[in-house]
């Protein structure tokens, strides 16, 4: 049997509306995993998110696309499977991820201030990047970190 070690305290950043309808993006982490054995396997962290439905949506972004002010289409798990982009949200805050990197995109609802609505993006350095969504079909939650 595999030793489990403590407890995951995994990576994410969160793009969310502020209540003045402002994006911004907040650095997370997934902890609420329990130790759980899958059939006849020895045991693995699992965190279970909140059962609903969910669309996969697979992009290939270009070398150098930008996504000029927009908003995600909805609630969204981000993942990048190869190459880097970048996020900018409303506040000003940017940031780069990589491939294993993921974020979740919540910035519906977003207030227009100065040309700015939802958060810009693109991608970096001279390969396409390839992303997975999990689109979740509900309503955002506009909580920093409160992904369930």
């Amino acid at each position: 049997m595999s030793n489990l070690g403590s407890k995951p305290h995994v990576p994410y950043t969160h793009l969310y509306v502020d209540a003045d309808g402002v994006s911004r993006q907040q650095h997370c982490h997934l902890t609420d995993y329990e130790e759980k054995a899958v059939g006849p396997a020895d045991p693995q962290w699992n965190l279970k998110m909140e059962r609903g439905e969910a669309t996969a949506v697979f992009t290939v972004q270009p070398v150098g696309w930008v996504g000029d002010w927009h908003e995600n289409p909805a609630p969204q798990w981000i993942i990048v499977l190869s190459g880097r982009w970048w996020i900018e949200s409303m506040d000003g805050t940017r940031i780069e991820q990589g491939p294993g990197e993921f974020s979740f995109g919540e910035d519906q609802g977003c207030t227009e201030a100065d040309g700015k609505k939802g958060h810009k993006s693109g991608t970096i350095g001279d390969e396409p990047c390839c992303l997975m969504t999990v689109q979740l079909h509900r309503d955002p939650q506009r909580e920093p970190c409160g992904v369930k």
